[in-house]
C-alpha cells in the first residue's frame, strides 16, 4: 500500500476509535442512570410506609416540581422507545438488573471493539514508519548514486 493509503486506513481506524469511545461513554452514563435508579426505588420504604412521603419529581435535568408518594409499590418502568409499563418496586428493580446487564454486555463488546481498533491503527502507524524509513533509504541511495556518478 502505499503512504497515502496507509494514512487513509489510519484515519479510519481513528475515526472508528473515537465513535467507539463516545459510544462506550454513552453506555457506561447509563449503565450509571440504572444504577440510580435501581438505589433510588430500593430506598423507598414499601408496604404503605413510603405512602404520603414527599419527594421531588424531575421535570427535565435542572427543573423538578413537589410531590408526594401516593403508593410505593407502583411505579412506572421506560421498557424503551417510549413505552412504559407499571410495575411493583421489586419488579421494578429486576426490569433495572436486566437493563444493567445487557448495557455492561455492550459495554464490554463495545470496549473490544475500540481495543482492536486502537491496535489496528498501531499496526497501520507502524507499517507507515516503514514504509517512511524505506522512502528515506530509497532516496538516499539515488542521493549516493547521483554523487557517485558526479565524481567520474
Amino acid at each position: 500500500m502505499s503512504l497515502d493509503q496507509l494514512n487513509a486506513v489510519k484515519q479510519q481506524q481513528e475515526s472508528r476509535l473515537e465513535q467507539l469511545t463516545a459510544q462506550f461513554h454513552q453506555l457506561r452514563a447509563v449503565s450509571a442512570r440504572l444504577t440510580t435508579a435501581r438505589s433510588s426505588l430500593s430506598a423507598i420504604p414499601v408496604n404503605g410506609v413510603g405512602e404520603g412521603r414527599e419527594i421531588m419529581i424531575p421535570l427535565t435535568e435542572s427543573l423538578y416540581a413537589p410531590g408526594k408518594i401516593v403508593d410505593a409499590n407502583k411505579v412506572l418502568v421506560e421498557l424503551g422507545a417510549g413505552f412504559f409499563v407499571e410495575k411493583s418496586a421489586k419488579d421494578a428493580i429486576k426490569i433495572l438488573e436486566r437493563k444493567g446487564k445487557v448495557v455492561d454486555a455492550n459495554s464490554d463488546n463495545i470496549m473490544a471493539a475500540a481495543e482492536a481498533s486502537s491496535r489496528n491503527a498501531q499496526a497501520v502507524q507502524q507499517a507507515m514508519q516503514g514504509k517512511m524509513m524505506e522512502i528515506q533509504a530509497r532516496q538516499q541511495g539515488m542521493a549516493y548514486k547521483n554523487q557517485m556518478e558526479g565524481k567520474q
